[in-house]
């Protein structure tokens, strides 16, 4: 038969709590201090990042630091509406522009294999997009001597400067109010009124509506 020895240290400040309730044990050596992640590298890592994407963009010269991107939608009934940038290309679309796959990497235009077109309308978007590039598209000759048909001339190339921001960021159009003047017709109509009749006459169809169907069985 096991014992059970119980050993009870009486503490002058403790004192027994009332009635039937919890007996007082507090856990407050947590050490929580050695658990804290701090964030005190934030302002270096921004200089870091700087500093990388200037040499990167020194290593790349003349090409863009970044990708062309299309223009894609959100998903779900909820962001559908708004268009935001895409991982890449689909090949239906730079078939119609004229592009490969292979080609259009070389030139900085990002290619997605897996998405595929589901709207006329976001599918001839993209291939206007891409239209644009090329036709902004300064190609520098791999082999100065021997320029092909499709490189820059030579004033093209004096004037052409590297692209480190966003290429082509999408525009969204600002909705502008129009302003007009106030006619006499509409200063004497009541926009209260009209709201009210119009919220009468709906709720009120359905049993004019038998009403009559009554009215003309008798």
């Amino acid at each position: 038969v096991g014992c059970c020895f119980l050993f009870f240290c009486w503490d002058p400040w403790f004192k027994m709590v009332k009635h039937n309730n919890i007996v007082p044990n507090v856990h407050l050596h947590k050490d929580w201090k050695l658990r804290v992640k701090t964030w005190f590298d934030q302002p270096g890592r921004k200089q870091t990042r700087r500093r990388k994407r200037a040499e990167k963009a020194a290593a790349i010269f003349p090409r863009p630091l970044q990708k062309l991107k299309p223009i894609v939608q959100c998903p779900t009934v909820r962001y559908n509406a708004k268009s935001r940038l895409g991982r890449g290309f689909t090949l239906a679309e730079l078939k119609a522009a004229a592009l490969s796959p292979v080609y259009a990497r070389s030139v900085g235009i990002s290619v997605d294999h897996r998405r595929v077109n589901r709207s006329e309308e976001n599918f001839a978007r993209n291939v206007a997009r891409l239209n644009e590039y090329k036709n902004k598209l300064v190609l520098f000759p791999r082999n100065a001597s021997k320029p092909k048909a499709t490189d820059a001339s030579a004033e093209e190339l004096e004037k052409a400067t590297q692209q480190r921001g966003v290429l082509m960021p999408i525009k969204a159009p600002r909705a502008r109010a129009e302003k007009r003047a106030i006619t006499a017709e509409e200063k004497k109509k009541s926009a209260f009124q009209t709201l009210r009749v119009a919220r009468s006459q709906r709720r009120l169809a359905g049993y004019r509506k038998k009403k009559a169907e009554e009215e003309a069985n008798k």
